[in-house]
């Protein structure tokens, strides 16, 4: 493999949904109403990420009103749904961010996802991710899609930046900080 990516660099996490974000299951009901199940420590890392001053973007190849509410709520302004050339999505978000591949990490859990995984600067696979992922990923999860393993990620990240006890600090009331 090439030289290890320096992960103090990392300013973007570009993330699948399904199996990422959620465990991969698509729930239709009998009125054709689509739901998905994602997990709210993925939810508060994501906003953990954001309030350190990094971006987030999701690239999905489905279109899902459930995706775009959940992107709403967590704030992340880089959403691409119905995406067939993840590549050239990463590449347009990277465009429009002012940020190059190796400030990106991806993470992915399936085949569909390796030009993406291919394009950042740092690769990640879940847990459950099939074995061409996994061989291409830089970290791989304990935790698996839609079970805390984009949470799992950016600690990962932060810890590896050195930013981790700052990131936690800021869910510290100050009267209860050390002095």
């Amino acid at each position: 493999m090439s030289q290890p990516p320096d992960l103090k660099a990392i300013r973007l996490l570009v993330l699948d949904v399904d199996g990422v974000m959620t465990d991969g299951s698509i729930i239709i009901d009998d009125l054709g109403h689509e739901t998905k199940r994602f997990h709210v420590r993925d939810g508060s890392g994501i906003r953990m990420w954001q309030k350190m001053g990094g971006e987030v973007a999701i690239i999905t190849g489905r279109a899902s009103q459930v995706v775009a509410h959940r992107a709403a709520e967590l704030k992340v302004n880089h959403v691409m749904q119905a995406v067939h050339d993840k590549g050239a999505a990463l590449q347009s978000i990277l465009d429009h961010t002012g940020l190059n591949s190796t400030q990106a990490a991806a993470i992915g859990d399936d085949v569909v996802d390796l030009p993406l995984l291919r394009g950042v600067g740092y690769p990640i696979a879940v847990a459950d991710a099939v074995a061409e992922i996994r061989e291409v990923a830089r970290f791989v999860t304990k935790r698996p899609g839609g079970r805390g393993a984009v949470r799992e990620a950016i600690e990962h990240l932060l810890v590896a930046q050195g930013r981790w006890d700052e990131a936690v600090s800021r869910y510290v009331p100050s009267e209860h900080k050390e002095v």
